[in-house]
C-alpha cells in the first residue's frame, strides 16, 4: 500500500500533468484562434469594399438602427422574422431629393460611410437622404441562432435582395407623404452585383444603380484572377515577376530537403514545422495559397485609398522595390520580407498554414467565433452561388501548381459536408448566371464601373451593355476605388470617373 508521501506525490503529478494539458488545449485554442488569414477567397477581412479609415475627425455619427426583417421571403408560411442593422443619415437631405441606400455586403456594416465616401459627395450635390443596409448574417445582422448548415440556406443572394426591396417599400411608407421618391442604389465588390441586380430584379424599386467593382458573373474556377495580377504586377516592372517566379522556384526546392523545410520555417515565420510525416499535402497547398495570396491583396487594393493597415499599406510599387533589392537577399528572402511585414502589421505571431486549423475554425457555427467576422458565410456563398475560386493553375511558374480548384472544393466539403460537391457547385454557379443574366443583363440605368488593375473586372461588365447601361473602365485604379474618399494622388482618370457618374446619376433624377 502507498505511503502518505507516495499518495501525494502521485496528487501533485496529476494536478501537474493537468495543468500542463490545460496549457497546451489553450494553446492549440490560441493557434485555432490566428488560423484564419486577412485575406481568403479574394475577400478582405472586413470585407472586400473594407472598413473605411476616417480621413477627417467627425464630430457625428449616425447610430445603429433595427429593422424587422423576413427571415424567409420564398415561403409565405414562414411567419418567422429577425432584426437587420441599418444606419440613416438625413443631414444632407431636403424635400424633393433622392434616397441613396449603400447595400452592406460579406462584411461588417459601419457608420464611418455614412459620413464619408465618394457616395456621399453625391449624396450632398443631389441633395439625398441616406441609408445603409447590412447584409443578413454579416456585422451584427444574425436572423438565426446560429451559422449551422440548416440555418445558412438562409443566406443567399436573392434573399438579400429581396431583404432590400422590403426595407426600402418599408421607408417609403414611412415617407409616403412624399411624392415620386427616387431610390439610388450603390455597392461595391458583391454588393456591387446586388445593386445591378437590384434594377435586374426590382425595377419598380430602385430607379438607378452604381455597380463598382462587381462580378456578375458566377465561375468556379477563376483562373483569370491571378493572370491580372501577375499584369498588374509585370506593368509595374518585369523584373518584379521573375523575382516572384524564381522565388517560388527555391521554395519548390526547399520543400523537398529536411534542411530546405527549417529555412522556410524559419524565413516565413511559420506556426509549425514542416514535418514529412505530419504535414499533409493539403497544409502546403494552403501554406502556398497563403503566400500567394499577399500579392493579391496588394494588387486588388492598390493605392485605393482606404489605408489597409492589415496589409502594411503595401502598395505594387512597394513590394516590388523589395524584391528587386537584392541587399535583402536571394529572391526567397524578399519574398518572406514582405510576408513577414504583412504579419507583423496584422499583429499575428506567425504563419499559421496547417489546413485543419483553418478548417476547425471556419467549422465554428457561433455568432462569436472568428470565422462569424466573415470567413465562414463568405466561403459558404462560394460554396453554393458563385464559385470565384482563385486558382494558381493558369501560372504555375510564377505561383506554383498547388491550389487548383480541387483544392476550393475540398475545403467546401470539409466544411458544410459531402454534398456541398463540384455537382452541386457547377449547378448552382449555372443557376446563379441563369437568374441574374451573367455578363448580358437586360438592363437600364445602371453603370458599372471598373479598374484595370483589380483582377475581379475579368467577371464584371467593362464594356457598356447599351447607352442606358454604361460601363466605365478606369485605366490604373484598383477594387472599388471610385468609391473611396478622393486624395490629391488620385489619377485624372479616377477623377474623371467620379465626375462622370455623378452625371449619370444627374441623368437618372431628371428623367
Amino acid at each position: 500500500m502507498p505511503s502518505k508521501n507516495i499518495k501525494k506525490m502521485i496528487r501533485t503529478l496529476l494536478e501537474k500533468m493537468r495543468f500542463v494539458s490545460l496549457l497546451l488545449l489553450t494553446a492549440v485554442f490560441i493557434n485555432i484562434n490566428a488560423a484564419l488569414r486577412n485575406f481568403l477567397r479574394g475577400r478582405s477581412k472586413d470585407g472586400n469594399l473594407g472598413m473605411l479609415l476616417s480621413h477627417k475627425e467627425h464630430k457625428w455619427l449616425p447610430k445603429e438602427q433595427w429593422f424587422i426583417q423576413t427571415l424567409d421571403h420564398f415561403n409565405p408560411i414562414d411567419t418567422r422574422v429577425w432584426k437587420q442593422r441599418y444606419f440613416q443619415n438625413t443631414e444632407y437631405y431636403k424635400p424633393g431629393g433622392p434616397m441613396f441606400l449603400l447595400i452592406g455586403g460579406e462584411g461588417t456594416a459601419t457608420a464611418k460611410w455614412m459620413v464619408e465616401g465618394q457616395w456621399i459627395e453625391y449624396a450632398k450635390q443631389f441633395e439625398a437622404m441616406c441609408f445603409q443596409l447590412e447584409h443578413r448574417f454579416y456585422g451584427k445582422s444574425h436572423p438565426t441562432a446560429d451559422m449551422s448548415v440548416k440555418n445558412l440556406i438562409y443566406l443567399n443572394s436573392e434573399q438579400a435582395l429581396a431583404d432590400i426591396a422590403y426595407f426600402i417599400e418599408s421607408i417609403n411608407e414611412i415617407y409616403k407623404v412624399l411624392d415620386n421618391i427616387k431610390w439610388i442604389v450603390f455597392g461595391g465588390s458583391y454588393p456591387g452585383s446586388l445593386a445591378a441586380w437590384m434594377r435586374v430584379k426590382y425595377p419598380h424599386l430602385v430607379h438607378g444603380a452604381v455597380s463598382s467593382s462587381a462580378p456578375v458573373l458566377a465561375q468556379v474556377d477563376f483562373q483569370q484572377y491571378y493572370v491580372i495580377v501577375e499584369n498588374s504586377l509585370k506593368e509595374y516592372s518585369e523584373a518584379c515577376v521573375d523575382v516572384i517566379a524564381a522565388a517560388n522556384k527555391q521554395f519548390h526546392m526547399m520543400l523537398h530537403h529536411p534542411i530546405g523545410q527549417q529555412g522556410i520555417v524559419k524565413k516565413f515565420n511559420l506556426c509549425d514545422p514542416i514535418d514529412s510525416g505530419y504535414t499533409k499535402r493539403v497544409d502546403i497547398s494552403n501554406l502556398y495559397e497563403t503566400i500567394v495570396s499577399n500579392f493579391a491583396g496588394i494588387v486588388q487594393y492598390n493605392k485605393d485609398n482606404r489605408n489597409n493597415s492589415r496589409m502594411a499599406n503595401l502598395t505594387i510599387d512597394d513590394a516590388c522595390n523589395i524584391l528587386m533589392n537584392k541587399k535583402i537577399g536571394i529572391p526567397i528572402d524578399r519574398l518572406a520580407y514582405i510576408s513577414n511585414m504583412i504579419l507583423n502589421a496584422s499583429k499575428e505571431k506567425c504563419l499559421d498554414f496547417r489546413y485543419d486549423k483553418m478548417i476547425h475554425e471556419l467549422r465554428d457555427v457561433t455568432w462569436d467565433s472568428e470565422g462569424a467576422e466573415g470567413g465562414r458565410q463568405w466561403i459558404y456563398q462560394t460554396c453554393t452561388e458563385f464559385g470565384f475560386f482563385q486558382t494558381s493553375t493558369a501560372r504555375p511558374n510564377l505561383f506554383s501548381e498547388m491550389f487548383p480548384v480541387e483544392f476550393f472544393i475540398q475545403q467546401c466539403i470539409d466544411i458544410f459536408g459531402p454534398r456541398y460537391n463540384i455537382d452541386l457547385l457547377n449547378n448552382a454557379v449555372k443557376r446563379t448566371n441563369t437568374l441574374y443574366g451573367a455578363l448580358k443583363l437586360e438592363v437600364n440605368n445602371v453603370v458599372f464601373v471598373h479598374g484595370s488593375v483589380d483582377p475581379w473586372h475579368a467577371l464584371g461588365i467593362t464594356t457598356s451593355l447599351t447607352p442606358e447601361a454604361t460601363a466605365i473602365y478606369i485605366n490604373g485604379t484598383a477594387h472599388c476605388a471610385n468609391m473611396y474618399p478622393s486624395t490629391e494622388h488620385d489619377l485624372p482618370q479616377l477623377k474623371a470617373a467620379k465626375v462622370q457618374v455623378g452625371r449619370i446619376i444627374y441623368q437618372w433624377l431628371k428623367n
